[in-house]
C-alpha cells in the first residue's frame, strides 16, 4: 500500500482520496479500559481478562451491550453483570467495572486530531459508551470530563451508542457517520482498538486501523493520509484485524 497522487493503493486496489478520519474514543484517544480491568483483576486475584471474557459471552444481549444501548441503567447493570460473572465463577460487581471505564488522555493522539483538522480532513468519532459518570468519556472526575469534552469538540460529528441506541460492531452505526459527514466509506479511515469493530468498517470499504499502540496507529495513519506526525514515521506493514 502506498500513496499515489492523492489516492491510496490498498492490497492492489486504488482507493479514492481519503477525506475523513473516523475515531473510536476509549482505547484510541484515551488509554484502554482493558488496562484498568487487568489491574483490577490482579488486585483481586482474578484470572487476567476475566472481565473481557464475561463481556464476550452473548455479546449482543449481555448486560454490557444493553448498557451501551441505554436499554438498562447503571443499577440494573450492577446486578446483571454480577450474575453473569457468577455464572463464570467470579465475584465481580458491575459497579466496580463502571468505575474503571475512563482512561487517560493520550496527548499524541489529540495532537494528531489537530493536525488532521488543520490539513482539511473531516473528523468523526464513533464511541460505544454508557450513561455513567460525566459526559461521553464516562469519567467521575470533573476535570477529566471537561478535558474529554474539549477533545470531542474537535470532531465535526460524534456518535455515542448510549444516545443513539446502536453500538459497534453493528454496521448501522458506521453508515450513520458516513451519512452525517456526507462521505463514502471508501473515502474514510477508521481507527479502533478492537478488531471486531474494525471488521465492519473494512467490509464497508474503509481503511481500518486496529490500534495496538500510539506509535503503530500514528505510523499507519501517516501512511494513509500523507501527513507526518511528530515522532511517528510511516510503517511498511499493516496490522491484521
Amino acid at each position: 500500500m502506498r500513496c499515489v497522487r492523492g489516492r491510496t493503493e490498498w492490497t492492489g486496489i486504488v482507493r479514492p482520496e481519503i477525506a475523513a478520519v473516523l475515531w473510536d474514543f476509549g482505547g484510541v484517544i484515551t488509554s484502554s479500559p482493558f488496562e484498568a480491568f487487568n489491574r483490577y483483576e490482579a488486585s483481586r486475584g482474578l484470572p487476567r481478562d476475566s472481565i473481557r471474557r464475561i463481556n464476550a459471552a452473548d455479546p449482543d444481549r449481555n448486560a454490557w451491550a444493553r448498557l451501551e444501548r441505554s436499554e438498562i441503567d447503571a443499577d440494573t447493570f450492577d446486578a446483571l453483570f454480577a450474575e453473569e460473572a457468577a455464572a463464570q465463577g467470579y465475584q465481580i460487581a458491575g459497579r466496580d467495572v463502571l468505575s474503571l471505564l475512563a482512561g487517560d488522555i493520550r496527548p499524541a493522539m489529540v495532537a494528531a486530531l489537530d493536525m488532521l483538522k488543520d490539513a482539511g480532513f473531516r473528523l468523526g468519532c464513533i464511541t460505544n459508551n454508557a450513561k455513567v459518570g460525566r459526559g461521553a468519556g464516562m469519567s467521575a472526575d470533573p476535570e477529566k470530563a471537561a478535558a474529554v469534552a474539549a477533545i470531542l469538540a474537535r470532531f465535526e460529528h460524534v456518535i455515542e451508542s448510549a444516545k443513539v441506541g446502536v453500538r459497534k460492531p453493528d454496521p448501522k452505526i458506521y453508515r450513520m457517520m458516513c451519512d452525517a459527514l456526507g462521505v463514502a466509506p471508501e473515502a474514510c479511515v477508521y481507527l479502533d482498538d478492537l478488531g471486531i469493530n474494525c471488521k465492519p468498517a473494512a467490509a464497508m470499504g474503509m481503511a481500518a486501523i486496529k490500534v495496538t499502540s500510539e506509535a503503530q496507529a500514528l505510523a499507519d495513519l501517516a501512511r494513509l493520509t500523507g501527513l507526518e506526525f511528530p515522532g511517528f514515521s510511516a510503517k511498511v506493514q499493516t496490522q491484521a484485524l
